[in-house]
């Protein structure tokens, strides 16, 4: 057995409670028991772990993970990457979201087929390490729907799949689940970088939708989609979809659906994808007309209201998503936790919690992550600060002290 004794640390457990000083006491992967400072006991056969004053915290989780993006400018890019070369763009994705406290990965897409799969098994299997990652399909578009980068005189890809049709929807969704998928993932609406199907647009038929579903429901499948159009919020509720992406552009009916709904689904709004665009794009060479940034202002502004009324009405809000793209990498997703205290009003313990104890409720988990508790899993952050006044702080890299999973702790964690 393995035994690791962390001490001098101030332990934010998940559990509400404000931090506290304390040590825990990890045996093999599972937490064996939490002290406040002044009730700590010597344990003699543990190898000591001198937190030096860092706080502890449970691993952070990603509800709209793109491990296999390449922080690229154009997403057509991605297209022109060989599958074997892509996946160990993948594999260092993965090890850098380990790096920055990510212990657990709900996938909102993988750019290729496959790329999701063989990563959960070979981080599942002890060969690389990352985060735990629930493997997704890739994003299941209609022509002129987001991710339909197809011209007619030459072959180009994106990340996505294009399909026309029930039949086609459900041929691939299957082939998806033979592949070993833990999540089907579609784009419902359009969005504001497609041109011909903008945000508030509807692009899949409600045949398409049930179509998923019901290979969903056959194959005991997790369904998540792009919404950003009212329509399709309300489309993929009727089709049982528990996890919303977006979802910026609500009118009260959808309020009033995802409130009945709050104890099925979750919503990641990613706003501070939009965020970054509007903000850091250009200095990337992205320029945008006036009526092109009108139009993301307002949908920011949209999303920031919706997101505002359904925490209010009790509806799981997530922070992050979207990393991946050149002004929004890999591994800064924790800049999301900072952005949910400034835009959408949570304090940072709410926003703490939305991103480790609601995150282990979308990965299935709640039981086993989330929390620093006797019989969880030790997925633990060891952080330079205190990230109830400094939220912002858990971006930083050099903030990041150590990274456990599973009673491990990263080779590059920095100081351990």
């Amino acid at each position: 057995m393995t035994r690791t004794l962390i001490t001098r640390v101030r332990i934010f457990d998940g559990s509400g409670a404000a931090p506290y000083p304390g040590q825990v006491l990890v045996e093999n992967e599972r937490i064996a028991a939490v002290w406040h400072e002044r009730q700590a006991v010597a344990v003699g056969d543990a190898r000591p772990l001198d937190g030096q004053g860092a706080t502890l915290l449970p691993g952070l989780i990603e509800p709209h993970a793109h491990l296999t993006f390449t922080d690229y400018v154009r997403s057509v890019d991605m297209g022109f990457i060989p599958p074997e070369e892509h996946m160990l763009i993948t594999l260092r994705n993965a090890r850098r979201m380990l790096r920055m406290g990510y212990t657990s990965c709900f996938s909102a897409a993988s750019a290729k087929p496959r790329l999701d799969v063989v990563l959960r098994n070979a981080v599942e299997a002890g060969e690389f390490p990352g985060p735990r990652t629930l493997a997704a399909s890739p994003e299941m578009t209609v022509t002129a729907g987001l991710g339909d980068v197809r011209l007619p005189h030459m072959h180009r890809e994106n990340f996505a799949t294009v399909l026309d049709g029930a039949d086609e929807f459900r041929r691939y969704a299957r082939q998806m689940c033979r592949d070993g998928v833990d999540v089907l993932k579609m784009n419902i609406s359009g969005d504001a970088g497609t041109p011909a199907s903008p945000s508030h647009t509807t692009v899949m038929t409600p045949a398409e939708v049930a179509a998923v579903a019901e290979v969903a429901r056959a194959h005991d499948k997790r369904l998540a989609a792009h919404v950003r159009s009212a329509e399709s919020v309300k489309l993929a509720l009727r089709h049982g979809v528990d996890v919303l992406y977006h979802a910026t552009l609500l009118d009260e009916e959808c309020l009033d659906l995802l409130e009945a709904a709050r104890e099925r689904v979750f919503v990641a709004p990613t706003l501070g994808a939009l965020h970054a665009t509007l903000h850091h794009a250009h200095d990337f060479g992205i320029s945008f007309s006036a009526r092109q940034r009108q139009d993301m202002e307002s949908e920011l502004e949209a999303g920031i209201a919706s997101m505002r009324a359904l925490k209010r009405r009790g509806v799981r809000v997530l922070p992050g998503g979207d990393y991946g793209v050149a002004w929004n990498p890999i591994g800064a997703n924790a800049r999301d936790i900072a952005l949910f205290v400034e835009l959408l009003g949570f304090t940072p313990m709410q926003a703490l919690d939305a991103a480790t104890v609601q995150g282990a409720q979308i990965m299935g988990m709640a039981d086993r992550i989330g929390r620093i508790a006797a019989d969880y899993l030790a997925d633990l952050i060891l952080f330079d600060g205190d990230p109830l006044t400094d939220p912002h702080g858990l971006a930083v890299p050099e903030r990041i002290v150590g990274v456990m999973k599973a009673g491990v702790f990263d080779a590059i964690a920095q100081t351990l």
